[in-house]
């Protein structure tokens, strides 16, 4: 995934402290029913240091994680997997990071990640079934990694300028009508893009094939040639929850838990996992080789699997949880009638991506040609 943009709602705030003043429910324990345990005296080490993706945390996680073990977290944000990956390469260490599947695949083969102590982290019990079958392409056992969000990639559209049975119907496809022209938006990502033309082509988002890499290259350039697509970023939520009267766009490219944003703030806009297969991703826990304080890491991992925490961390970001009690909670409560907060699972055409470095760079230097006028 890539950066998320909080969910803003004073509903959504106030919901998740009154049902944690409750002491929640569901699978997990709760925070507010346990004891404090001083960190220094059971772990010898008060200083936890976690690098995550901007705005991708609930509001009140660290300091209620802080208070309940007397210690200091120290929260530094990554823009991308590759930015945390030189980062880490440059020296820097850290107790808990929380990658992508394809960036965790990297990390696992070059040895950079330590197995968990799962006597530590009880609510693993709470995961998501489905959550868990996708980080086993990876990691089939669950020793490195606890998943922490997941979700898709689709297409967020106007439901009044956009035919819900033409997109079914068309998929992918749609971004190659030219009666769209100026009025789509594509993400700026070199990874999700060709994701979508393999997929709108019929092939493996995770394809080294020359051929099926040149056709992909080629139906990029004929949606940029036909629609002229505007390549953004995270500005794409907020363009698309609250559109401009200047040259507002009725179709986006974005993943799940920001179009669940942009559909809860905006009642024309829906989402659809096209019928060719999309890419289901997750964010997971780690803990890397060189962490300073890994007993107090899994502590902190079993705390974020908490149904409190889990519902603060869903609330509050918009992505699915992984705890699989919050997900059916908030997506009957709070997420009711929102479908991009569910994301497709089971369907198999589907894919989770896999560490190909040689393909990255192939993407990267024809994904800027793919832009040019």
């Amino acid at each position: 995934m890539n950066n998320s943009r909080m969910l803003k709602k004073a509903g959504l705030a106030a919901l998740a402290l009154t049902l944690a003043a409750c002491g929640g429910s569901g699978s997990g324990s709760s925070s507010a029913d346990t004891e404090t345990v001083d960190a220094q005296t059971v772990h010898g080490c008060n200083v936890l240091n976690v690098y995550n993706w901007g705005e991708y945390i609930g509001e009140d996680v660290i300091s209620n994680f802080e208070q309940k073990y007397n210690a200091k977290v120290n929260y530094d944000m990554f823009e991308s997997n590759e930015i945390m990956y030189t980062k880490l390469m440059g020296g820097s260490a850290y107790d808990i990071l929380v990658p992508s599947d394809y960036m965790i695949e990297r990390l696992l083969k070059e040895n950079m990640l330590q197995k968990l102590d799962k006597s530590l982290i009880p609510n693993i019990d709470a995961l998501d079934p489905d959550v868990v079958e996708m980080e086993k392409v990876y990691d089939p056992t669950l020793e490195y990694t606890v998943p922490y969000f997941h979700g898709s990639v689709g297409l967020v559209y106007n439901t009044e300028n956009v035919d819900p049975a033409e997109i079914e119907q068309k998929g992918w496809d749609i971004l190659l009508d030219e009666k769209y022209r100026d009025k789509v938006y594509m993400y700026d990502s070199q990874r999700d893009s060709f994701m979508v033309a393999f997929k709108a082509l019929g092939f493996s988002m995770n394809t080294s094939d020359e051929n099926e890499i040149q056709q992909a290259y080629e139906w990029l350039r004929k949606v940029h040639e036909t629609v002229h697509p505007a390549y953004v970023t995270d500005e794409v939520i907020d363009a698309m929850a609250y559109p401009s009267d200047n040259n507002p766009k009725d179709i986006a490219v974005v993943y799940s838990g920001d179009a669940a944003y942009i559909m809860a703030e905006n009642e024309n806009m829906d989402y659809i996992e096209p019928k060719q297969g999309t890419n289901v991703w997750s964010d997971a826990m780690v803990i890397p080789k060189n962490a300073g304080c890994p007993g107090l890491a899994n502590e902190f991992i079993n705390f974020v699997l908490e149904y409190d925490s889990s519902y603060d961390n869903s609330v509050t970001v918009g992505y699915t949880s992984s705890n699989k009690k919050v997900t059916e909670d908030l997506s009957a409560g709070e997420f009711d009638g929102i479908g991009a907060y569910l994301p497709r699972t089971g369907y198999d055409k589907d894919e989770v991506f896999r560490f190909n470095e040689v393909l990255v760079q192939k993407l990267s230097d024809l994904w800027n040609k793919v832009k040019i006028d």
